[in-house]
């Protein structure tokens, strides 16, 4: 018997390593990685000598020549005098920007039109319903033309404002024209950054805050006034510190000087007219998946809830959304993947994103394609690598833990 189970184990062989299961996987992945690097280097070396041949070696010189065009829309300073590099810079912050205010918004409308959509009210499930459809069905590029038309054609230009045949809103602080929404500019004074961190801090003790208060419930199921609570931390320290700090921020409003408006904060129709339309074309889709995510609860939670004497906007919030987001998640990440991407679009209205700079502009007067079209696409995908990192931790944090 011990010599039956003291046998020696079989010497390696290199027929093993496609006959054995326990090297075979590993043996097609090294021969596919291999083959893969090599298609990749023939392809830089394949590029690299056609470059040379047309006498554009592979350079990114260009980046720091000076741009020589204008960028209508900037969250930093920037002229023609710049560089290619810094026309770049603006671009991506054009980008960030309005992914950022669609992902928001998208998921805002969404979410409402997602819940909307369940409800027993017949008016308003059809309502919703023919929005869904409605987005869904109709390509994004065309919503974002029209959104843009109808900025141009509807709204007044400015100098209805100076015949009285047009007036501002909100108490004459925010105005609407064919030429953008000019709405107050917040001015940063010395002092201000005081209020900032305490603003930052501010948020940062809601969080902790609220995660207290769930562990304390889970504990002793006693429920505290967590929106209360929160509105005290988030309204108070930064009141006290703005009066103590002496008003270090405020308010420049816009007004109408000659032929146009001048002071506070221009955003031009382009801008509100893509973020309209991606956020509300994305917020379709994003709907559906809510409305998904909310079905895929059984029932019976529910009616356990509503025995238990929970209203049913607690229900909601407490016990379904809750459960729901293990299936809406995963959708969410790839719709806001679609709303990033689909941002490049930007150009046909003339906003200027990253495609618009770095991909336009800056593309056609260097004639440097190769690196200009590689540094776009790693733009693009370090954005989405950076959205879909962050979307899957907040998944893994939120999702069902079994004890």
């Amino acid at each position: 018997m011990n010599a039956a189970t003291n046998q020696a184990k079989p010497s390696f062989r290199l027929g093993m390593l496609i006959y054995d299961t326990r090297y075979r996987s590993l043996t097609i992945q090294i021969v596919a990685l291999m083959l893969f690097m090599l298609g990749v280097a023939w392809l830089i070396s394949n590029a690299s000598q056609n470059l040379a041949a047309l006498g554009k070696p592979l350079s990114f010189g260009f980046l720091f020549d000076p741009s020589g065009y204008d960028i209508n829309q900037r969250l930093i300073e920037y002229d023609s005098q710049s560089s290619h590099g810094r026309a770049a810079l603006v671009g991506i912050l054009n980008t960030l920007l309005v992914a950022l205010m669609g992902c928001i918004l998208a998921t805002i409308v969404g979410v409402i039109v997602g819940v909307a959509r369940l409800s027993h009210n017949w008016i308003i499930s059809r309502l919703t319903g023919f929005y869904v459809e409605g987005f869904r069905n109709v390509p994004v590029l065309l919503w974002i033309v029209l959104f843009m038309a109808v900025f141009i054609e509807n709204l007044p230009a400015p100098r209805a404002f100076r015949a009285g045949d047009a007036s501002m809103q909100l108490g004459d602080t925010v105005a609407f024209t064919n030429r953008g929404f000019y709405v107050p500019k917040p001015i940063f004074e010395a002092g201000s950054m005081a209020v900032v961190i305490v603003f930052l801090l501010s948020l940062v003790a809601i969080f902790f805050v609220r995660r207290w208060a769930r562990a304390r419930q889970e504990a002793t199921g006693e429920i505290l006034p967590v929106f209360w609570i929160s509105l005290g931390i988030f309204v108070v320290p930064v009141v006290a510190v703005f009066f103590f700090m002496g008003s270090p921020i405020t308010l420049e409003y816009p007004a109408l000087k000659g032929f146009n408006f001048k002071g506070g904060l221009h955003m031009r129709n382009s801008l509100i007219a893509l973020w309209l339309a991606l956020s509300l074309y994305t917020a379709a889709f994003i709907a559906e998946a809510v409305r998904a995510g909310i079905m895929s609860v059984s029932h019976g939670q529910s009616e356990a809830a509503f025995a238990l004497g929970l209203r049913p906007g607690r229900t909601m919030r407490l016990i379904i959304l809750p459960q729901a987001l293990r299936v809406i998640i995963p959708p969410l990440i790839s719709q806001y993947l679609n709303l990033t991407k689909n941002s490049s679009l930007a150009i046909a209205v003339g906003y200027m994103d990253v495609t618009g700079t770095l991909g336009g502009i800056t593309l056609n007067q260097t004639g440097r394609e190769m690196e200009s079209l590689l540094m776009l696409m790693a733009c693009y995908l370090v954005i989405s690598l950076t959205v879909s990192a962050f979307m899957n931790w907040y998944n893994n944090a939120i999702k069902l833990k079994e004890r």
